[in-house]
């Protein structure tokens, strides 16, 4: 797994960090740490992707219009560049051929005897099936698993999203359970697929996993 670690003084073992890259369908994905300039890049993939994105999202308290707006990323981004730092969050953009298509956020990191966190990821429409998801996923996962030094990753995903699943289950995760009613997402409590993967379970890493499965190259 390729990643480039910059020293910074911070708690976070992982933060901040370039990941990859890995070549897929659609191009070069990579994975980089959120900065304030991505404002109107988010802000325009957001609102442009809501009818893709709001069905598998938790409920907000706000319009999706206005929760997204240009103006509400610096407050978010400070936010969590702060929880990086503390090492309780890895929030990165998914770049595909260099321009920023998604992201993908590791959260609830715990130490210690659990060693553990959740992961979770969106893409733009335009970029999908083309294994950019797939790619970030794995990139992200090896990034736990090597610099960041957790022993558990879990993800949880709607029963009814298919494409989520999809991309998932080629990164190899498990399913362990059904959780009802677990999440409110799009205005209704949601049921969820629970699913997980430790690293014992993980011979070499993930993209060497889609590597031979002729799913992705490196470079």
């Amino acid at each position: 797994m390729r990643s480039g670690v910059e020293r910074s003084g911070s708690v976070h073992p992982g933060w901040p960090a370039r990941v990859g890259p890995l070549r897929v369908a659609a191009g070069r994905v990579t994975l980089r740490p959120i900065r304030l300039r991505d404002a109107a890049t988010w802000s325009r993939l957001r609102i442009t992707n809501r009818e893709h994105l709001e069905p598998w999202e938790p409920t907000g308290q706000a319009l999706w219009n206005d929760r997204h707006h240009v103006t509400t990323w610096p407050g978010l981004c400070s936010s969590l560049r702060s929880e990086a730092r503390k090492g309780r969050m890895l929030p990165m953009v998914i770049e595909l051929d260099g321009n920023y298509c998604g992201q993908i956020t590791v959260g609830n990191i715990i130490r210690g005897a659990l060693s553990s966190a959740w992961i979770g990821y969106w893409v733009a429409k335009d970029v999908g099936g083309q294994g950019v998801a797939t790619g970030a996923l794995a990139l992200g996962l090896d990034h736990c698993f090597g610099p960041m030094g957790l022993h558990r990753v879990e993800a949880t995903v709607r029963p009814e999203n298919v494409a989520s699943r999809a991309v998932l289950e080629h990164a190899g995760f498990r399913e362990e359970g059904l959780l009802r009613r677990y999440l409110d997402v799009d205005g209704q409590w949601r049921d969820h697929l629970l699913v997980a993967m430790t690293v014992e379970e993980v011979p070499g890493s993930i993209s060497d996993r889609l590597v031979r499965a002729g799913r992705a190259t490196w470079g």
